[in-house]
């Protein structure tokens, strides 16, 4: 009898185990749907229990406009994950990126990183970060970029030329394309002393499509970081795989030849790797040759993307909105006339500039360079944003496409380009949510 008790036992116990993954399942699932500390926040269905719609779509490229169609449909704060939320209110800024804030970077940022251990951007650890930052400070500091103006300008007379000579030759000129090889060249002048000689040949060598093939790995896999260590421990045997790879393989090598070729060739004028070895020759061991070599990197990806993004979209709002464009080109008729412009025009003409400025406001409102909420993690004990408590561990960021359309701010015309929003008394709400990525 005891022995068929014990048959029976074990029986019951192999039944048991069989549902319990089922069970363990559907309890989860009911936890985050309804008992979760985040279950009250409004937001699409799946984003309660998986970030897999985020990483779709992050993959998909529309991310920004779909972050802004359900703030509009679901209001100030939504759910857009397990444990994280999109946050669209001006003081939400200052609490969780401002200067002194202890919320860190998530692990979104990891797959930006890979095993850099000097890398600015996705770098999680304030206390590294802040060290990091400090180095570098002199070679990025505006005064010490106002030196390069002069070989920016190269640049510019270099792209108004080949712009000169397709219009000549009645060539069909793709802008976009045109404004990128601009960028790149002009990462070249002014951190290695020399252009890459992408507008001499008119085309790039692949590092566009490398570049966005990492960024959009990078936004997606970023969602679900543990997709990249899985990677990482079969890329051995699968090989690279991932598009982000290449930021920490071909791109970082493509870096690592123009370092060296800078170092042998030498510049008898002012670059930013010369400033970069100033402070490796001065600090060796908090600055080594890795770490030069991932600043030059990132010079290279992020700086000629994001400057092709910017100018790209304040052509596109100048050419959609004609009656702007004809402002825009009244002024820069009447500087001219008065004598108050260069060839090239200088930053400080720019800069004085009225309608220009706030065209490229405007624009760069409209269209920011990054679509995402750049996400950070509340820090111990918790933090109260916006009126709602966030227990510690949770994720929560700010979308600048979303923020940026702010009509309590903007107005109910927040959607259309209106340079002249920005020539109006001194507006404090609109430049504090004017966010930076600069942490």
């Amino acid at each position: 009898m005891d022995k068929y008790l014990d048959q029976e036992s074990i029986d019951s116990l192999h039944k048991a185990l069989r549902y319990a993954p089922v069970v363990l399942l559907a309890s989860w699932l009911v936890y985050q749907r309804y008992l979760s500390s985040f279950a009250g926040l409004p937001g699409p269905y799946w984003a309660t229990l998986s970030r897999t719609w985020l990483a779709y779509h992050s993959y998909k490229g529309d991310l920004h406009t779909i972050m802004m169609q359900w703030h509009e449909k679901y209001g100030r704060v939504i759910r857009i994950g397990p444990s994280e939320v999109s946050i669209s209110d001006l003081a939400s800024i200052k609490t969780i990126y401002g200067a002194g804030s202890k919320f860190r970077k998530s692990d979104w940022y990891s797959v930006w990183q890979g095993r850099r251990k000097f890398d600015l951007f996705p770098e999680r650890d304030e206390a590294v970060h802040g060290a990091q930052r400090r180095l570098v400070s002199r070679p990025y500091a505006m005064s010490a970029l106002k030196e390069l103006e002069p070989y920016v300008d190269n640049a510019i007379r270099v792209f108004f030329n080949k712009l000169d000579t397709m219009e000549r030759e009645k060539q069909v000129i793709d802008m976009g394309n045109w404004v990128q090889l601009y960028a790149f060249d002009t990462i070249g002048e002014v951190t290695f002393s020399e252009r890459f000689g992408f507008m001499d040949a008119g085309t790039d060598d692949g590092a566009f499509q490398q570049i966005q093939d990492a960024l959009i790995s990078a936004a997606w896999i970023g969602q679900m970081p543990w997709l990249y260590r899985l990677h990482e421990y079969l890329s051995p045997i699968i090989g690279p795989r991932l598009g982000i790879a290449s930021r920490h393989g071909s791109l970082r090598q493509f870096a690592a030849r123009e370092v060296a070729a800078r170092q042998d060739r030498g510049s008898d004028r002012p670059d930013i790797l010369g400033k970069l070895f100033a402070v490796h020759n001065e600090k060796p061991d908090e600055f080594d040759y890795e770490a030069l070599v991932s600043m030059a990197s990132s010079n290279i990806m992020a700086g000629s993307d994001s400057t092709a993004i910017s100018i790209r979209a304040i052509i596109y709002y100048m050419l959609k909105n004609p009656d702007s464009k004809r402002k825009l080109v009244e002024e820069v008729d009447e500087f001219w006339r008065q004598g108050k412009l260069s060839d090239p025009v200088t930053l400080a003409e720019a800069e004085k500039m009225p309608y220009l400025q706030a065209s490229m406001y405007e624009a760069l409102r409209l269209h920011p360079a990054v679509g995402m909420t750049l996400p950070r993690v509340v820090p111990k004990g918790g933090c109260e944003i916006d009126g709602r408590y966030y227990p510690a561990g949770s994720v929560v960021g700010v979308n600048p496409w979303v923020v940026h359309r702010i009509k309590e701010v903007y107005g109910q015309d927040a959607n259309v380009f209106r340079p002249e929003r920005w020539m109006k008394e001194e507006n404090g709400e609109m430049h504090i949510s004017w966010m930076e990525m600069s942490k």
